[in-house]
């Protein structure tokens, strides 16, 4: 039977990853396992959380480089508690998504990218996949209630988990699809609806990835993220030897 490394292996793959708030630590231990491995996508589309895996690494940022860079980072350089902060975190964001990505548009990456924003005044998501890249990563991690909206091309624009929780809006229907799923749900019960947990899409032409070993993460528990990469990590390995059954990979 068929494992998931001779599926990647047999032709060009698209790369696409979930929302899933703190999830772009499990996705960057998914990438450097498939870096490992000798894979990098021919492409690449996500959403929140994966939208800043797969951005830095169409940017030209090795996976193991982000992982360092992200298992050193600390809570205050996400957020500011104090009441009224949620620009001043904003702010933050920001810094923190120029220090992780060197590419500032689309055109500057390795190899092509389509992010998931949600747009607040058509009330609909929208993908993008040229132009400025930062500010779109930005708002597509934009988590209501958490960071403030972004500003960009005339409109406003959140979190592309908002409609496009699995971050797939930007795949084509012709495209072999690797699908990093986040299984976590999200422990804020107000977020839930939107962010919560959900089964692996499934379509022809498409293997999806889903890691039940690895712990949920969120801004309030940072070590578990960095867990989380390492154990995602971990167990990428060990599905890149299992077979593909009906389209799904799974690791328990």
């Amino acid at each position: 039977m068929e494992t998931l490394h001779d599926w990647l292996a047999s032709a060009p793959f698209t790369l696409a990853m979930s929302s899933g708030l703190f999830g772009f630590y499990a996705h960057t231990g998914v990438a450097c396992a498939l870096a490992a491995a000798g894979f990098t996508p021919a492409r690449a589309a996500g959403s929140s959380a994966g939208s800043m895996v797969t951005s830095a690494w169409a940017a030209g940022v090795p996976p193991e480089s982000l992982a360092a860079q992200l298992l050193k980072l600390e809570f205050a350089q996400f957020f500011d508690l104090r009441w009224g902060a949620e620009r001043s975190n904003g702010a933050l964001f920001r810094r923190l998504l120029e220090a992780l990505i060197p590419a500032r548009t689309f055109e500057e990456c390795r190899f092509p990218l389509r992010i998931s924003v949600f747009d607040l005044l058509e009330r609909r998501t929208r993908v993008v996949d040229s132009g400025a890249l930062l500010p779109v990563v930005q708002a597509s991690c934009a988590v209501p209630l958490l960071l403030p909206p972004v500003r960009h091309a005339g409109s406003l624009w959140v979190d592309g988990g908002v409609l496009d929780r699995p971050g797939l809006s930007g795949v084509h229907a012709s495209e072999r699809v690797l699908y990093h799923h986040l299984t976590s749900r999200v422990p804020f019960s107000i977020l839930r609806d939107v962010f919560g947990r959900s089964r692996p899409r499934q379509r022809e032409g498409m293997v999806a990835l889903e890691l039940a070993t690895v712990p949920h993460s969120d801004p309030f528990r940072i070590p578990a993220g960095r867990r989380a990469l390492e154990l995602a990590r971990r167990a990428t390995e060990l599905a890149l030897k299992q077979p593909v059954v009906d389209g799904l990979v799974q690791v328990h």
